[in-house]
């Protein structure tokens, strides 16, 4: 019985995943058509990760991914700690890349619900004090 609960929290993570890694297509996507160059995707180091980041003009954003059904948990689903965590992984990002140190920031969310949606950009989602 404990085996059959195990492998059905593994295919639930599975898709999960699947569903996170398209929805980051779909937004890179939508991003693009709006003008974004995509600067990098998944960037990971050891004091957070951003999802996406781009640059429009001389403007560099890091753009959390959120999928889920309803667009309320979607929005919700973003902590003051992961908000943290992505302005830390962003600040990192610049002081690699010496060429975005001139840019403003500015930290954006795109919440997914549907893949036959557009997903909804929020812009300047939260500040970094």
């Amino acid at each position: 019985m404990a085996h059959s609960s195990m492998e059905a929290s593994k295919r639930k993570r599975q898709r999960a995943y699947i569903r996170g890694r398209v929805s980051e297509m779909l937004a890179a996507n939508m991003l693009r058509l709006k003008g974004y160059h995509i600067v990098a995707r998944g960037y990971r180091k050891p004091v957070g990760e951003i999802d996406i980041i781009a640059r429009r003009g001389s403007l560099l954003v890091a753009i959390e991914v959120k999928s889920r059904s309803r667009i309320n948990e979607a929005a919700e689903a973003i902590s003051n700690r992961q908000k943290r965590r992505i302005a830390r992984a962003l600040e990192a990002f610049v002081m690699e890349r010496p060429k975005f140190r001139e840019y403003s920031l500015r930290f954006d969310v795109l919440l997914v619900t549907s893949f036959w949606r557009w997903p909804r950009h929020i812009e300047g989602a939260w500040e970094i004090t």
